[in-house]
C-alpha cells in the first residue's frame, strides 16, 4: 500500500469519526408560568390578633381542603368559674370560625364552612359536665364545619382531658362523643369526626 492510499484513508476515517459525534441540543425551559398555589401559611402574624388582649388558642381554618390551625384570642372574665369558662372559650372559638378571615388569610388561601350565628349552651341537668350544646345540631352541619368545631374544640380547654369533645344540639337527640384524627384534619370533606353516642 502506498503512501497516498494510506493518506487518503486517514482522511477518510477522520471525517467519519467526526460525523458519528452528537451534536449537542438545547431543551426547552420555558414552560409558562408556575401555577399558582394554596401556600395555607401566613407570612407575619395577623395586625388585629396582635392587637387584641385575651386567651391565646387556635381554631382550625379550612385550606387546601385540609384543616389548617391559625392564631385566635379569646376574652374571658377574670374569675370565672371553670364550668362557665368551657362554655365562654368554646362560645368564643366559635365565634372565631364563623368570622370571615382577614385579608391576609383569604389571600393564603383560608376560608371556614362554620355559618349562621350559632351558640353554645351550659350542659342540662342530666347531661355530662363536660358537655356542651349548639344552637344547631351537629349532624345537620357540614362535614367541614362539624369538623372545624370538632377539631378547634379538641385543642382547647373546651375538651375533656383525652382531647375528645361531647356535643349536642337544642333538641333530645342523645349526646355523642367526638374525636379530632389526623383523617379528619387532612380530609374533613371525606372523613367526618368519629363520634359514639354518649349512655350516661
Amino acid at each position: 500500500m502506498n503512501v497516498g492510499r494510506l493518506l487518503a484513508l486517514s482522511t477518510l476515517t477522520a471525517v467519519l469519526l467526526t460525523g458519528c459525534g452528537i451534536r449537542s441540543t438545547e431543551v426547552p425551559t420555558d414552560f409558562g408560568p408556575a401555577p399558582s398555589r394554596v401556600h395555607c401559611s401566613l407570612s407575619e402574624p395577623d395586625a388585629s390578633t396582635r392587637a387584641e388582649r385575651g386567651l391565646p388558642v387556635q381554631v382550625f381554618l379550612l385550606c387546601g381542603s385540609q384543616l389548617v390551625a391559625v392564631d385566635r384570642t379569646v376574652r374571658v372574665p377574670d374569675g370565672t368559674a371553670d364550668s362557665e369558662r368551657r362554655v365562654l372559650v368554646a362560645q368564643g372559638l366559635l365565634d372565631e370560625l364563623e368570622a370571615t378571615p382577614s385579608a391576609d388569610e383569604k389571600e393564603a388561601g383560608y376560608t371556614t364552612d362554620v355559618r349562621g350565628a350559632m351558640s353554645v349552651n351550659s350542659p342540662r341537668a342530666d347531661d355530662p359536665d363536660e358537655a356542651l350544646r349548639l344552637s344547631v345540631p351537629p349532624n345537620d352541619l357540614t362535614s367541614y364545619a362539624l369538623a372545624q368545631i370538632v377539631c378547634t374544640f379538641s385543642d382547647s380547654t373546651a375538651a375533656e382531658g383525652d382531647g375528645s369533645v361531647i356535643l349536642g344540639g337544642p333538641d333530645d337527640q342523645p349526646l355523642r362523643r367526638y374525636e379530632c384524627t389526623d383523617e379528619v384534619r387532612t380530609r374533613p370533606g371525606s372523613n367526618e369526626p368519629p363520634s359514639t353516642e354518649v349512655t350516661e
